[in-house]
């Protein structure tokens, strides 16, 4: 496993971000950032937003993979100063993080989540079991105006890795943070879709890739995993048994802890998905991204595999076997997400960061895009559409040392934080 940094690490680190505004923020965190003081929040200086990674970040157990999330505890967000900006005193109750049409409008989605995804399925694959997962994806979902997807209507479906609908594994807090935060991407951008969570029994690889081919086998061709670890020798026959699916869209967080390569994201069969900060601009697009660095222990993962083949779709020439990522979305948490979430937490929404967050995004622009080709590895299919409008090319910022090389600094074109770019529209997607 990649070893996380210490609480005392980031919070020094934190501390020096903030600076003269760190009491407006730790006021806010000492409330633990809920929905009550959130009105207080945009009235209160304008501190940086500041975050701690989830329970599921830390392992619990040896052998176990890492979730790859982290929630806001405090400060300002990118969207809140924006709600400033536009005069907006935001409500007890309001969220702080980017919602549906924030996310659809930055990444040229808007028409497509209207009219597209009805009948596709999105699988969720996690560890532990959520026992709140319907009733808080209800929540949210209600909130932002989306249509109901519940279990009684065949929308919603929640599985053991080996399809038991009753017979869960034990539940989790911390996982369940993840759960919520995977169930909301999913419907965020793809709202017609429906979702089925696979939830492994625990968080090992050998669980969670069974809960992988369970989702396959239950007909899901959308499947994200929000979770790594370190790189093995065993990679490769872990490649063969669970993530050798073509016509399956697999799509795999690249990790949060800076440049260094995770598994399953090294993964010849994969999507790995880099991260983003995501802010509002007075451009074209409306939007403008940067590769997700908030320290050098902390951003979007990249980088060179050790031990999984090179794709032949990949022709980078800085690493001989596989690289990456393929492509991102927005991960940064001072430019997070909305999640509606109530186990082992004050229920309410809070705001979400990490490659987390964009994995399941991806995997919903997948599912916007449609079927993947029989026999085809999905992954591939950006690479036809590099340096095209149908990508947002990101060419700023970098999420470690690497000699300055692509790996690990963005430049016009491929590079590893965040591979041919983040998607704007679903064209990239098919193939």
């Amino acid at each position: 496993m990649r070893t996380s940094p210490t609480a005392g690490t980031t919070a020094a680190g934190r501390r020096r971000r903030i600076g003269a505004a760190f009491a407006a923020a730790a006021a806010l965190a000492l409330a633990g950032f809920g929905t009550a003081v959130q009105a207080d929040a945009a009235t209160a200086a304008p501190a940086k937003a500041t975050w701690a990674k989830t329970p599921c970040a830390t392992p619990k157990h040896k052998g176990e993979l890492a979730c790859n999330s982290l929630r806001v505890t405090g400060g300002l967000t990118a969207f809140q100063k924006q709600q400033a900006a536009d005069g907006i005193t935001p409500k007890a109750s309001t969220p702080s993080g980017y919602g549906p049409s924030d996310l659809q409008s930055a990444y040229g989605l808007t028409s497509a989540a209207a009219s597209k995804g009805a009948g596709e399925t999105i699988a969720i694959v996690d560890a532990y079991n959520d026992p709140n997962a319907e009733a808080d994806l209800a929540k949210y979902r209600s909130y932002y105006g989306l249509s109901a997807c519940t279990k009684a209507s065949g929308c919603f479906k929640q599985v053991s890795q080996t399809g038991s609908t009753t017979s869960l594994p034990t539940s989790d807090a911390g996982w369940s943070e993840e759960i919520s935060l995977d169930l909301d991407m999913a419907s965020a951008i793809c709202p017609n879709c429906n979702i089925l969570l696979v939830e492994a029994k625990s968080a090992t690889m050998a669980n969670l890739g069974t809960a992988v081919n369970e989702a396959v086998t239950l007909g899901a061709k959308y499947v994200s995993n929000s979770y790594g670890g370190s790189e093995s020798s065993s990679d490769t026959s872990y490649d063969t048994s669970y993530f050798k699916h073509p016509g399956v869209a697999i799509t795999v967080s690249a990790g949060d802890e800076g440049y260094g390569a995770e598994y399953p994201a090294a993964s010849q069969y994969v999507t790995s998905v880099g991260g983003t900060a995501l802010s509002k601009a007075s451009t074209t697009r409306g939007w403008s991204e940067s590769v997700w660095n908030t320290s050098s222990t902390e951003g979007t993962g990249s980088g060179c595999s050790a031990y999984d083949a090179k794709p032949s779709w990949q022709t980078d020439t800085g690493c001989a076997k596989r690289t990456i990522a393929d492509v991102s979305a927005v991960a940064d948490p001072a430019t997070g997400v909305s999640v509606y979430d109530s186990y082992g937490v004050t229920a309410g929404f809070y705001t979400f960061g990490g490659t987390s967050a964009s994995s399941p995004i991806i995997a919903g622009v997948y599912a916007l895009a449609g079927t993947p080709s029989s026999g085809s590895y999905p992954a591939k299919f950006p690479y036809a559409k590099a340096g095209t409008s149908a990508l947002n090319d990101v060419t700023s910022g970098s999420n470690g040392s690497c000699g300055g090389s692509y790996l690990c600094t963005a430049r016009s074109g491929y590079d590893g934080p965040t591979g041919v770019g983040t998607p704007e529209g679903v064209s990239a997607f098919t193939g």
